[in-house]
């Protein structure tokens, strides 16, 4: 870090609002500026945590657009957004960045209807592509608008999903002047930095031989030498002849894209240049930048996995304030990940697979015991699923680690790939529910919903460790399908590694009596412990309720909801997940048309779209945390009380 940053800090990033602000400094500046950006980042993301690597790696990319761009008017597409924190803090929203990510606050991702900087939604990867080639087609039929300018930045992880390839198969077919930059992250530059691949870099970038290269080719198309079908053929080889020189291969070259680089991603003065010279070419064409995660900060340099999102540490030393696991309970995907490796020693033909989210889901305990018993297919969902069902066609049992918000990408792949044929893949739906600050974007809201009408497919949702174990240990003996959701964070006891027992599917437990109760409280999940809090609570002020743990989705426990209407006036059901389609509303159907009617209640989130905070308060301003749950239940009481 540059140690006048502290001097340079209140000179420069203070004044800049907007960037139009940026544009008026010097190129000589912008250096200095990173540095600034970067303790801007430190200072903040130390306190109030977010996603330091990534963003602490992007911040000279981000300084360079918007100093060569026109935006907003031109258009920046982000990819995922984990690394537009910069972009954030020189688009007006600098002064509210400590509490990015906070109830009320601006949202962790870049998003349309925060800021019109922000030009399209920001949260799954390997959309960039699809959506600016989208806007860069739309404005060259747009009077007034022909000459607007379209950037995708897309990370190398992001390019490997499936949803990026067909955009650049797209971006080749169709008259446009998109603009690709590939962030590449986890490439050295060491090898490209002989005097002949800085030449030919600087000569391909150029205006001088863009505009020499543009006239040859009009001639060329005048006399009807040059056709389209001529000119991707020379793309391509020239894109050979570049790969052949730089000893690099690069798929654009079948794709009729050319390509730039790639050059280093933290010279700020090198990516002004380079984006100048590019920017009024004609055509698709990929500018190819390597960065390092966490630039500008040593331990996040060092470990950029562990520094993805660290949570609050300490500046000076880099030290994570409030992590010890040791003293408290586990993390649900530890669980998961630990029971794996359980089940894995018991039975040879359990596999796990997950698509970019080792760590995030804790597939790692697998892969580090067993490395070639687990899978990480990267950022491609869709094949993680069908690559399960395969394995599952032969003889496997595939455990499939992915988060809820991101197993929607796969949506097809489970119908066709996976529950047509019954193959016995196990989805361990990871950040089910609410997740908290990551917002709208990560929320795992539909997956009850999205999942329950498929036919065969059988859904669990434990409310505690014991039984996450001991239903991923049932699924070893199912011969279909079977989906357990599990939420975000810390589970509830530390001493939860018990001997797992079989489960009989489709039945749950009442884990809560009072004599006289009159409502019957059904929680799907972990919203059993904000249920039993307020049976308590209930107790206490004199209303008795009884507690049931539900556990399993599909199948509904028939006996036990068709026992209710002779026992209770009323139900209320509690999910964390959406109440269209989701637990409660399978109830409602499951009592009508077994014959009964009686008032059911149900809790869990509304048909809107849920926002940042943290965990407790949104479901609070959901009203299905245990205030929410008293506050309903009284509600119902003294419905029936007047009856």
């Amino acid at each position: 870090m540059d140690p006048n940053t502290d001097s340079v800090y209140a000179s420069l990033l203070s004044d800049i609002n907007s960037p139009s602000d940026l544009r008026k400094l010097s190129v000589e500046q912008l250096p200095r500026l990173c540095s600034e950006i970067r303790k801007f980042l430190i200072d903040h993301l130390s306190k109030n945590p977010g996603h330091f690597a990534s963003s602490m790696g992007a911040v000279d990319l981000i300084v360079a657009l918007h100093y060569v761009y026109n935006t907003p008017d031109d258009r920046l597409v982000w990819d995922v957004g984990h690394q537009a924190y910069a972009h954030k803090i020189l688009t007006g929203r600098k002064d509210k960045f400590e509490w990015q990510r906070t109830l009320n606050g601006i949202s962790g991702f870049p998003n349309p209807l925060e800021s019109d900087a922000d030009t399209f939604m920001a949260g799954h990867a390997s959309n960039s592509i699809s959506a600016a080639l989208g806007m860069a087609i739309a404005d060259k039929s747009t009077p007034g608008h022909e000459d607007r300018k379209t950037v995708a930045v897309i990370g190398d992880a992001s390019i490997s999903g499936g949803l990026a390839f067909e955009g650049l198969n797209n971006a080749s077919n169709h008259p446009n002047n998109l603009l690709i930059i590939l962030n590449d992250n986890d490439m050295s530059i060491d090898s490209n930095v002989g005097a002949l691949h800085s030449y030919l870099s600087d000569l391909t970038t150029s205006a001088g031989y863009n505009r020499i290269r543009n006239k040859m080719a009009g001639f060329f198309r005048r006399k009807g030498i040059l056709t389209d079908q001529r000119k991707r053929a020379i793309i391509r080889f020239n894109n050979s002849v570049k790969s052949l020189v730089s000893k690099k291969q690069n798929i654009f070259e079948g794709l009729n894209i050319r390509y730039f680089g790639p050059i280093d991603g933290h010279d700020v003065i090198k990516l002004v240049k380079v984006l100048r010279d590019i920017k009024d070419m004609e055509g698709p064409r990929l500018l190819h930048i390597c960065t390092v995660k966490g630039k500008g900060y040593k331990t996040a340099e060092e470990n950029p996995a562990a520094w993805h999102a660290p949570g609050r540490f300490n500046p000076e030393t880099g030290e994570k304030i409030g992590n010890n696991r040791n003293v408290q309970p586990p993390l649900w995907q530890d669980v998961f990940g630990k029971t794996l490796v359980e089940l894995a020693r018991k039975n040879d033909n359990v596999v796990g697979i997950t698509a970019g989210m080792l760590s995030g889901t804790s597939l790692a305990y697998l892969h580090d015991t067993m490395p070639e018993r687990a899978f990480d297919v990267g950022i491609s969902e869709g094949h993680a699923v069908t690559f399960a069902g395969g394995l599952a066609a032969a003889g496997k049992k595939p455990f499939v680690a992915i988060y809820s918000s991101f197993l929607q990408r796969a949506y097809d792949n489970i119908i066709h790939d996976v529950a047509i044929q019954g193959l016995p893949v196990t989805f361990c739906i990871d950040r089910a529910g609410i997740v908290g600050e990551d917002g709208v974007t990560h929320h795992g809201l539909f997956d009850l919903a999205y999942l329950n009408c498929i036919p065969g497919l059988t859904i669990a949702c434990p409310s505690d460790e014991e039984t996450l174990r001991n239903i991923m240990f049932k699924s070893l003996s199912l011969k279909s399908p079977v989906a357990i959701r599990y939420p975000r964070g810390k589970a509830t006891r530390i001493d939860w590694e018990s001997e797992m027992r079989d489960i009989e599917t489709g039945k749950g437990r009442k884990t809560a009596a009072n004599p006289g109760a009159r409502i019957a409280v059904l929680a799907l999940g972990p919203s059993l412990h904000d249920a039993r809090k307020a049976v308590d609570i209930l107790s206490k002020d004199g209303i008795a309720t009884d507690l049931y743990d539900m556990i399993w989705m599909k199948p509904l426990d028939i006996e036990l909801l068709t026992s209710i209407p002779g026992k209770y006036d009323a139900v209320v059901t509690i999910e964390d997940g959406c109440l269209t389609g989701g637990f409660g509303s399978a109830v409602i159907r499951q009592l009508k048309s077994s014959g009964f009617d009686i008032p059911v209640k149900t809790l869990g989130v509304p048909d809107c779209w849920i926002s940042h905070g943290s965990v407790g308060e949104l479901k609070h301003i959901c009203g299905y945390d245990t205030d929410g749950i008293v506050a309903a239940v009284k509600d119902l009481f003294t419905s029936l009380h007047e009856k």
